[in-house]
C-alpha cells in the first residue's frame, strides 16, 4: 500500500511540474515577442511621424514556414479611422492593416503585389511587407498614407523585427 502511495505521489508530482513547464513556455513565447514588437511599433510610428501620417500600425510574428497562428500588437498611430468627406466613406485604418496582414499570411508576399486577385476581404493594397526571420514569419502592415508612404512605414518595423526575430 505504501508503495501504491508512493508511485501515485510521484506521478502527481511529475504532472504538475510538467503541467507548470508548459505554462512557462507558453508565458515565455509572448514575452519574448513582446519586446521587439514594441520596439518595431515605435520604429513604425516614428517613421509615420516623419511623414506626417496617421493610422494603425500592425506586427506580427508566426512561428515556422507558414502562418497557422501568430503573436500580434497593434499601434494607432494618430487616429484609427478616417471620417467621410464628400463622396468618400470613412475608413477604419485597423480593419485595413489587418487586411494587408490576412493577405500576406495566405500569400508569403508584401501586401498588393499582384500574385493573385486580391480573395474576399482583402484589399489588395499596398503597405504590408513580409520577411522571414530566424524561426518564422515576420510581417509588419501600416494604413492611413498613401501606398509608398505605408510601405516605408512597415519597412521600419518589419527591421526592428528581423534584427531580432
Amino acid at each position: 500500500m505504501k508503495s501504491f502511495i508512493v508511485r501515485k505521489s510521484l506521478a502527481v508530482a511529475a504532472v504538475a511540474l510538467a503541467l507548470s513547464a508548459s505554462r512557462v513556455s507558453a508565458q515565455e513565447k509572448p514575452a519574448s515577442f513582446d519586446t521587439p514588437a514594441g520596439a518595431a511599433l515605435a520604429a513604425m510610428k516614428a517613421r509615420a511621424d516623419e511623414l506626417h501620417v496617421s493610422g494603425a500600425a500592425i506586427v506580427a510574428y508566426a512561428e515556422g514556414e507558414s502562418v497557422a497562428s501568430w503573436s500580434s500588437r497593434m499601434l494607432v498611430v494618430g487616429s484609427m479611422t478616417k471620417a467621410p468627406s464628400g463622396t468618400e466613406k470613412g475608413s477604419n485604418l485597423l480593419a485595413i492593416a489587418y487586411s494587408k496582414a490576412a493577405e500576406m499570411a495566405a500569400t508569403l508576399k508584401d501586401s498588393g503585389s499582384g500574385v493573385r486577385p486580391p480573395y474576399t476581404g482583402e484589399v489588395g493594397w499596398q503597405g504590408g511587407v513580409v520577411g522571414r526571420g530566424r524561426t518564422g514569419i515576420l510581417i509588419a502592415a501600416f494604413s492611413g498614407g498613401r501606398g509608398e508612404d505605408d510601405v516605408s512605414i512597415s519597412k521600419a518595423g518589419l527591421a526592428v523585427l528581423a534584427a531580432s526575430l
